[in-house]
């Protein structure tokens, strides 16, 4: 039996199981695309139709429209670019994915475009029921289908449960529905590699190998990912991001990766990558290492510097030594910290003076240079986890203090933090929730995947003052 996928704009496409890779383009993406988010922003439909034009020029077969703005009426926007797109033959002769977590602008866009589009996404987070109805409306307008690894329980994020998601979704749409296996996009979820985060190194492997049990075992479905997902931790630099994109895509693709969301101007070739990027990108992407990240981390600042290669030297250590917790701070250096957070304590009248003065200032540098692309993810966790140590140093100090004194310190608030339901990632989480404690405030942690009533009821029952969602 023949599963091609037939998609159209202006001209056809024919997605088979021999054809070659599909690159879609994602630059016309507002959530994707600052550049893009502010032409659309402003009103400047002309230099957006641009952006498509270059992906199109660039390579792309199809294109990703995605507008989901908080600032944006996201339907109109949608329904007035795609009707503008339809007017210009050289862009929408490529078949357009109509992207979009608004059930309402997935509609509006159907009923904008040429030919056969996809629609990015489904998925059964509000259960089967909705699935159901959802996946019907699709069929009825002829559209095929990006189906997300994500249930009632949250997005995927092991291999077992990429794989049991996509099977439980097929079914539903096979035998329940009627829709066509060849119309069925699978997306295993790609997420961010080298984090610093232990429990996120399989990320690369368990998409990778979610795609080969796919290709194998679910008949006629094809796959997808946000390829760009993976690089998250070395935005600002592309160079870095480029490499890790050739390598991702070279392993997923032989294992059968369908088409993959990339900006189709910015992908190299695998052989003609510096055999030493080359490697650490394998590293990453393999989990082949356990120091895999931070060797890749090495790497990555000697790339961007220009390929000096940096050495080493303890010359910081002549510092005065709220300079050198600053600086061990910023560079994550923990070989130190609690000595030098010792000698600091014993300069101050109190121990939180430390945390609020060299520790707090060391942490306001860790996130003006990550807000301006000049740290990675990983150094962030890095950071993070230096201040956790020097905290954990001086909390004793602190507790005994007020004991002494026979007072209770008073916190400048209370707040609690979740990770909403529907997500497993807590990186940002966890280090607003360090800074906050050392900044003196209470905070209860709800943890990840948390429903609205158990916030509700936590903020209700503890009398916050704020509530912090990721």
């Amino acid at each position: 039996m023949s599963y091609t996928l037939h998609l159209s704009g202006l001209e056809p496409l024919e997605i088979s199981p021999e054809s070659l890779f599909v690159n879609v383009g994602e630059r016309t993406n507002v959530t994707g695309s600052r550049a893009f988010a502010k032409l659309i922003l402003n009103d400047d439909y002309a230099g957006a139709v641009e952006v498509a034009r270059q992906q199109v020029a660039s390579g792309a077969q199809i294109i990703d429209v995605n507008m989901d703005e908080a600032m944006l009426d996201s339907k109109a926007a949608m329904m007035k670019f795609l009707n503008i797109i339809a007017t210009e033959p050289d862009i929408s002769r490529v078949p357009v994915m109509i992207d979009s977590s608004k059930w309402e602008v997935i509609e509006a866009g159907l009923k904008c475009v040429q030919g056969k589009s996809v629609v990015n996404s489904i998925s059964m987070k509000e259960g089967e029921a909705n699935f159901i109805k959802q996946a019907r409306l699709l069929r009825r307008h002829g559209a095929a289908a990006v189906v997300m690894a994500f249930d009632e329980q949250g997005q995927a994020d092991t291999y077992q449960r990429k794989i049991d998601i996509c099977q439980r979704a097929y079914t539903l749409l096979v035998d329940t529905v009627g829709f066509p296996a060849e119309d069925i996009i699978f997306d295993p979820n790609v997420f961010a590699l080298a984090t610093g985060l232990e429990e996120h190194n399989n990320y690369g492997v368990d998409f990778i190998e979610a795609v080969r049990w796919i290709k194998l075992n679910l008949p006629g479905a094809k796959t997808s990912g946000g390829i760009s997902n993976m690089s998250f931790s070395f935005r600002g630099n592309d160079h870095v991001r480029e490499a890790l994109h050739t390598v991702f895509l070279y392993h997923a693709i032989k294992a059968g990766l369908t088409m993959g969301i990339v900006n189709a101007g910015q992908v190299g070739i695998y052989d003609q990558l510096d055999p030493e990027l080359r490697e650490h990108c394998e590293d990453v992407v393999l989990n082949r290492r356990e120091d895999a990240t931070e060797r890749m981390l090495l790497l990555a600042e000697k790339v961007k510097g220009g390929g000096k290669v940096r050495v080493e030297d303890l010359s910081w250590r002549e510092l005065p030594v709220n300079e050198r917790l600053k600086h061990a701070l910023v560079k994550g250096i923990n070989t130190f910290i609690v000595a030098d957070a010792e000698e600091s304590r014993q300069g101050f009248e109190r121990p939180l003076q430390v945390i609020e003065g060299p520790l707090m200032a060391g942490m306001d540098v860790v996130g003006d240079l990550f807000g301006q692309g000049k740290m990675f993810l990983p150094q962030v966790v890095k950071s993070a986890r230096v201040m956790k140590q020097a905290v954990a140093h001086l909390v004793p100090f602190i507790e005994e203090e007020k004991r002494r004194l026979g007072t209770k310190a008073k916190t400048k608030g209370k707040i609690v933090l979740a990770t909403v339901k529907g997500d497993v990632h807590d990186i940002g989480k966890n280090i607003v929730a360090v800074v906050l404690q050392c900044n003196n405030y209470e905070v209860i942690d709800l943890g990840v995947m948390v429903a609205c009533d158990k916030i509700l009821a936590a903020a209700k029952d503890s009398n916050a003052n704020i509530i912090g969602l990721s």
